[in-house]
């Protein structure tokens, strides 16, 4: 993450992202006043199996308080943008003014909604799953497990929108390669006027334009 803060927010791409260490470094950024957005939270990956997750969280599920479940919580979130922003509220002093402020500067999306899609959007090295864990281990997604057609730990605890956001994906994916392609044929087309009118520049610069 970069040392020198804007004031405009860094957006993350949150694919392929181990969970808690992307959690720690936004964690540490916000509260020290980074405005920062996650996109793709569904594409966030775990370490260890999905069985072993899956039990963790059916274990978590089971929590409850005893006096009244339905004011004073746990509120067991299934959404994956809520699963990363529980992850991160527990590494703030969130009950403090200023941990208060610090998860007020998180924004969490489930795809890439709009303006963020055409948005420069970065990775974090210290939190990729490919650079970060070992090869061969175990991992999994909060959404699906490494490209194959199985239904993931959000989904089966109950996130109903996985087909929604899939089909909202798809559709992004489509608009943004065909704005890719105007943008690379319109960059050619100004290479070429560029390089044919050479001559013409020298000219225009002699006589001070």
């Amino acid at each position: 993450m970069a040392t020198v803060f804007s004031n405009a927010p860094i957006v993350i791409d949150g694919k392929g992202h181990l969970l808690g260490r992307l959690a720690s470094i936004i964690a540490k950024q916000a509260l020290s006043g980074q405005r920062i957005v996650v996109v793709r939270c569904e594409e966030v990956n775990i370490s260890g199996s999905f069985y072993r997750n899956k039990l963790r969280y059916a274990d978590f599920m089971h929590k409850r308080h005893i006096v009244n479940p339905k004011k004073c919580g746990p509120f067991h979130h299934r959404s994956p943008s809520r699963i990363l922003h529980r992850t991160i509220r527990g590494m703030l002093p969130h009950k403090t003014p200023r941990g208060e402020a610090a998860l007020a500067r998180l924004k969490l999306f489930e795809g890439v909604p709009s303006p963020y899609d055409r948005k420069k959007k970065m990775v974090i090295p210290a939190a990729l799953r490919v650079l970060r864990l070992k090869p061969g281990r175990k991992f999994c997604s909060v959404k699906f497990d490494d490209g194959r057609d199985v239904q993931r730990l959000s989904h089966e605890f109950g996130w109903q929108y996985k087909d929604v956001v899939d089909r909202l994906e798809e559709k992004r994916k489509v608009k943004a390669v065909a704005f890719y392609e105007r943008k690379a044929a319109a960059a050619k087309l100004r290479s070429k006027a560029t390089k044919e009118h050479a001559s013409s520049f020298e000219k225009l610069t002699a006589l001070g334009y």
